[in-house]
């Protein structure tokens, strides 16, 4: 099943990345492991960005759980990119991203994703509630969820 291709001003952050020569494999595009890499550093620019994560020190800490992505286009080293996030449901304890991959100055994604991270005390790796200011920097992102 596809999902809706989202635009990229259905995204309330965006971040710009840059692909590296390593991006590519042997078939000449950046392979479909590294999308989740441009998901995740996305994702945590914008939590360091904002201040809630320390993800050296802090007490809370985001485990992804679930992960998913669809390709629509290739990209290949040396493309400029963006990467919009969002986030479509925020919980007691998890929140989940929706996350497009964007080739710089175009409106439509080149792959769309999401992933599911559970906030988790950093010594017992147990779920905890989001803390307040984890949680309002999420709600600004919060849009309605994907069908």
């Amino acid at each position: 099943m596809t999902a809706t291709r989202r635009p990229l001003g259905d995204y309330p952050y965006t971040h710009a990345l840059q692909t590296r020569w390593s991006d590519n494999d042997v078939y000449g595009h950046v392979n479909n492991v590294t999308y989740y890499a441009y998901f995740d550093t996305a994702v945590n620019a914008f939590l360091i960005r904002e201040g809630p994560l320390d993800p050296e020190r802090g007490d809370v800490i985001g485990l992804v759980v679930e992960t998913g992505c669809q390709y629509f286009s290739s990209l290949s080293f040396p493309d400029a990119l963006t990467v919009g996030v969002a986030v479509e449901r925020l919980g007691n304890s998890s929140v989940r991203y929706r996350l497009g991959v964007f080739r710089a100055g175009q409106d439509e994604p080149c792959a769309q994703g999401h992933f599911v991270h559970v906030y988790v005390d950093r010594g017992t790796r147990r779920p905890v509630p989001l803390p307040g200011p984890l949680r309002a920097a999420l709600a600004s992102l919060q849009v309605e969820p994907s069908t």
